[in-house]
């Protein structure tokens, strides 16, 4: 059985969860503090690659200082071997749910849905935005939608601070974020402020309504003329259903002119929520509106509801003006294709730019998936003779290895099941794998798994348990491999009349779990003890609360889950009621600019690292508050760094190209 990866001595990489052009994401487990997380590391291709490490440590910067309910937080960073090669890595919160790429695979969501959900993807915003963070690539890929229903904001690797370069542009001219959403000031190169992300909000909101974004074409400048030049067909127009108040809020933050948007997320939200119902009751001031649950929510501006009539007007009577606009604007995209062709003539660097990777041997539903989680587009073309299983994948259009950007259009050409398969292949050896990955594997090879199922109360459900034929062994092209994947025994199955001694050792099996107790309100002594009694292990995680310190107040799995002897139980332990104290800095002088920012997370400080630390293999240096000074818990601490090496004239290192 493969051992899972153990990153930094303590985190578990379990699965692999997802993978784009600059990372890939980890279902992973604390060992410390016993509990799920989700890691993401820098792919190994990137290590070395200066444009990837400075987007990776921009974006663990970036989250590291944002705390709030719909962006997925950051617990720690740092710098691990995986397979002997250094990588950086951030933990972040674990969350359940599916992005909304997937969701959409469904159709149009129905209109009051669509509004509750850019709702939660703009109060993260306004949090993000107070805090002086643009995200510069909000897109369905980019928001999840967790289980019960909570909006959450990912992926901050492009993100900038307001007023510290902020351009969209590289050196060469190439633009970044995604085609489809991005903001006219993107397209055109210019320095973006909180308005792009609203823009892309409402390509967003329009989507969700539509269930295609306002914009599309057959290639990616082709999008990013339109958004420059045209003007979006109403999403009433695509969706029968969309009310003319809700025309009104996408055609607003939809507008080619940042004056003309909504200016602030805050002000955006508030006219979504007044389209959803949220007007004024009788008895209520003009100030003040009431939810349908009675919850009190502000007013909305006057500069939006002002702005939603001008935009009317303006599709009614401004013939003449778009006409004027569009002519200047078209000047603009023209440049911009220009630079932008001669870009790739040159194989200028784009840094959202990436290999294409080799998808034949996955079935053509895996593969697709695959290119959903690497941000591209995944078509099926004509299926053809290649000697592989029907449906596995036989090639791509573009060829594996090509140089792709984000939201490219794959084509997959799956296979109809004919040809020659020829001679035979090593059978790998996939016991102890997950199934998925398992079953990818074995497809990879030119095999044909046959999944089977076996009760197991020892293994996680899901993994594979035996093969037939075992790893190693030599089989013909094609042919089938049965591989065994354990399941959870069936609850209260005691086993059954007339099984005998069989029948009673499979029930005392299923029985062999421990109904985890209520915890919350006892001494943590008295839980350590509780916990120690039935056979289970214990994890702790403090926390200020009003309860008096040493309670527990928290408790994971909840009381009553039914767990296997020896499995981690997390409790919370309240350290008493909040109070300002102070701690010594960490001493971080000589460490990585990542494990720095790791050190002083984890000493319970916000990490701010200076531009200078932005620096391919940057070492940290001094910190202002300094090492071993008391400072406020909580409070920020900023990395001052030197580079190890010296990358130009006069021995400065260059910065990113889009910082200028």
């Amino acid at each position: 059985m493969n051992a899972p990866t153990l990153l930094a001595d303590r985190y578990e990489l379990l699965r692999q969860l997802g993978r784009g052009g600059m990372a890939q994401v980890h279902l992973a487990h604390d060992r410390r503090l016993g509990r799920t997380v989700a890691v993401k590391t820098l792919l190994s291709d990137h290590a070395q690659d200066t444009v990837f490490q400075q987007r990776f440590q921009r974006e663990a910067q970036a989250v590291a200082s944002l705390n709030h309910p719909s962006i997925a937080a950051v617990y720690d960073t740092g710098e691990g071997e995986i397979n002997g090669v250094v990588v950086p890595y951030i933990v972040m919160e674990y969350v359940e749910g599916a992005t909304l790429a997937d969701l959409l695979e469904r159709g149009p969501m129905m209109p009051e849905e669509a509004l509750r959900i850019c709702a939660g993807v703009l109060r993260a915003l306004a949090y993000s935005h107070e805090h002086g963070i643009v995200h510069r690539d909000i897109k369905p890929a980019n928001v999840m939608l967790t289980t019960e229903g909570q909006v959450k904001v990912m992926d901050f690797g492009i993100a900038r601070a307001m007023g510290a370069g902020g351009m969209t542009m590289t050196a060469t001219a190439t633009v970044i974020g995604t085609a489809h959403y991005l903001s006219p000031e993107q397209a055109r190169g210019e320095k973006v402020d909180a308005r792009s992300d609203l823009y892309s909000s409402g390509c967003l909101l329009y989507e969700l309504l539509t269930g295609r974004p306002p914009f599309d074409g057959e290639s990616a400048v082709a999008v990013a003329y339109q958004h420059v030049t045209a003007e979006p067909d109403l999403p009433s127009n695509r969706a029968p259903g969309v009310a003319s108040g809700i025309d009104d809020v996408v055609m607003v933050s939809l507008a080619k002119g940042r004056e003309e948007r909504y200016q602030s997320a805050d002000e955006m939200r508030l006219d979504i929520e007044a389209v959803l119902g949220y007007a004024p009751v009788p008895g209520t001031s003009s100030t003040q509106r009431v939810t349908a649950v009675g919850h009190p929510v502000p007013a909305p501006t006057q500069s939006g509801g002002g702005r939603r009539a001008e935009q009317r007007a303006a599709r009614s009577a401004g013939d003449d003006r778009r006409k004027r606009t569009l002519l200047i604007a078209a000047g603009v995209a023209l440049a911009v294709i220009s630079i932008v062709a001669f870009t790739s003539l040159l194989g200028g660097g784009d840094d959202d730019t990436f290999t294409l990777r080799d998808y034949s041997g996955s079935s053509t539903s895996e593969a697709a998936e695959q290119l959903r989680q690497d941000g591209l587009t995944p078509k099926t073309g004509t299926a053809r003779s290649c000697g592989k299983p029907e449906k596995v994948v036989c090639a791509t259009d573009p060829e594996a290895g090509s140089q792709v950007t984000d939201g490219a259009t794959i084509t997959l050409f799956p296979s109809d099941g004919t040809g020659e398969i020829e001679g035979s292949v090593e059978v790998p050896d996939v016991t102890g794998e997950q199934e998925d990955a398992a079953m990818s594997a074995l497809r990879e090879a030119g095999l044909e798994p046959v999944r089977e199922t076996r009760e197991s109360s020892e293994t996680p459900a899901g993994t594979v348990l035996s093969q037939s034929p075992e790893g190693g062994e030599e089989a013909e092209a094609g042919s089938e491999v049965t591989v065994t994947v354990a399941t959870a025994p069936a609850a209260g199955d005691g086993g059954g009349g007339g099984g005998g001694e069989q029948g009673g050792d499979t029930g005392s099996s299923a029985a062999e779990t421990v109904n985890v107790p209520d915890l919350n309100g006892r001494s943590v002594a008295d839980a350590r003890a509780a916990l120690a009694g039935l056979g289970l292990a214990v994890a702790e995680v403090n926390s200020e609360d009003g309860a008096p310190p040493g309670v527990v107040i928290g408790q994971e799995p909840a009381s009553g889950a039914a767990v296997a002897p020896g499995s981690p139980v997390t409790i919370t332990v309240s350290t008493g009621p909040a109070q300002v104290t102070t701690t010594p800095v960490p001493d971080v002088a000589g460490s990585r600019s990542m494990e720095a920012m790791g050190t002083l997370l984890e000493a319970g400080f916000m990490a701010d690292l200076d531009q200078s630390c932005l620096r391919p293999r940057s070492t940290a240096s001094y910190s202002r508050p300094a090492g071993g000074v008391p400072a406020e818990a909580g409070s920020s601490v900023t990395v001052f760094c030197e580079s190890s090496h010296h990358g130009g004239p006069g021995g400065h290192d260059d910065d990113d190209d889009d910082d200028d």
